[in-house]
């Protein structure tokens, strides 16, 4: 499997493993990625209009970062992470 790295993905260390699928052809898949536990440095309290790619972009200058607000929340569903007057956690940067 030709595979683009990319440093800044969140899946960057994430191991690779090979499993069989029903046809018996093995298929490479990133193994399950480990959230890590981090600090937040205050919330916010998003609004209607509020997006994560868009609160992203306002706290790390970049929209495809959005995972690390998904990251410390307690959601499952990235769209239930911004729910107007819920007040969510903002990590830090790094």
């Amino acid at each position: 499997m030709a595979e683009k790295k990319d440093r800044s993905s969140r899946y960057a260390k994430t191991p690779i493993v090979v499993v069989q699928d029903r046809s018996g052809r093995n298929v490479e898949l990133r193994a399950l990625r480990e959230i890590p536990v981090r600090g937040a440095q205050f919330s916010l309290t998003p609004t209607q209009d509020d997006r994560l790619d868009m609160l992203a972009f306002r706290f790390y200058r970049d929209p495809l970062v959005f995972w690390r607000l998904c990251d410390a929340n307690d959601e499952m569903d990235p769209q239930d992470v911004v729910m107007p007057g819920e007040p969510i956690p903002i990590p830090p940067a790094n």
